[in-house]
């Protein structure tokens, strides 16, 4: 399941029974910059109980993302 949230394309999927984690990539496919460094996706939330729970895990991350990119501007 992929569900889009703030630009960013959230791919939920099972790996195991009962493992759910949440690959994050930007919906325009650029990479994701962290200190310098480009990833081109992230794996998030592993072995969450629940596919919602991966998601709502991935989320927080864009989220805290979007907050430490914001401060740096300043």
């Amino acid at each position: 399941m992929t569900t889009l949230y703030d630009g960013f394309d959230i791919e939920s999927f099972e790996a195991g029974k009962g493992l759910w984690h949440a690959r994050i990539r930007r919906a325009d496919l650029s990479p994701v910059a962290i200190d310098g460094v480009l990833f081109p996706a992230m794996e998030v939330g592993f072995a969450w109980p629940d596919q919602n729970a991966a998601i709502a895990d991935a989320k927080h991350h864009i989220d805290r993302f979007r907050r430490r990119t914001d401060s740096d501007d300043e």
